[in-house]
């Protein structure tokens, strides 16, 4: 016999079987909060809330450890990476940029960053020395975001840099390598100097960043 949903503002009572009832109404309500908040379905925030989620993905299929399910989570990188580009295109493009974006394209992207860098430190296809530059990346990352969170309220944008723009696509190259270093021959000394490489670029652009902010810091510019 059918079950009747309860009575909840925004829900239209509908007879639905008893193992179903709970995701229908999940359903409703997310449908109905969308539609009074177009910006959060808008295709970029879509794109960046499935990146966020491929995060645990990839990082179970790398902790199974196969060599088939570590391809298959290459190829989940990989499409994150590719919308990682698309949701900021796409957001300035069809102007649906919204705030939520904004705040969740970074956190996005140092999530997959530092789940990567603690799984392939944990099955050693990072050695002990190449966590030098792992662990610069990382901490770099959460000081640009800080920098970024303490100087936005006073009205300074931090702009990404060409030299920055370069870091990141040889970060993405190194953790390319990363995935391959167990599956292809040869591939694991590439992914250490890209690695290297990208640590490098690292300081770099820390320290760019922590120049130019360095007078807001000190309170030379109010």
């Amino acid at each position: 016999m059918g079950l009747a949903l309860p009575s909840l503002p925004g829900l239209i009572e509908s007879p639905v079987q008893p193992n179903g009832w709970l995701d229908r109404r999940a359903t409703i309500l997310l449908g109905r909060h969308m539609a009074r908040n177009p910006n959060l379905a808008a295709l970029p925030n879509l794109l960046t809330y499935g990146r966020i989620a491929l995060v645990p993905v990839i990082a179970i299929l790398l902790v199974i450890g196969t060599p088939s399910l570590r391809w298959i989570a290459l190829v989940l990188y990989l499409a994150a990476a590719i919308s990682d580009f698309f949701d900021g295109y796409l957001a300035r493009k069809w102007n649906q940029g919204t705030e939520l974006g904004r705040m969740l394209d970074p956190i996005a992207d140092k999530l997959l960053v530092g789940a990567l860098v603690a799984v392939f430190a944990w099955d050693h296809t990072l050695g002990a020395w190449d966590l030098i530059p792992a662990v610069a990346i990382l901490l770099r990352e959460i000081f640009v975001s800080g920098l970024r969170e303490f100087l936005g309220p006073r009205g300074v944008v931090v702009h990404v840099t060409q030299l920055a723009k370069w870091k990141t696509t040889v970060q993405m190259v190194a953790l390319v390598a990363l995935f391959l270093a167990p599956l292809v021959p040869g591939a694991a000394p590439v992914a250490i100097v890209l690695l290297w490489l990208a640590g490098l670029l690292t300081v770099i652009t820390g320290a760019q960043y922590f120049l130019g902010a360095w007078p807001h810091l000190a309170g030379e510019v109010q």
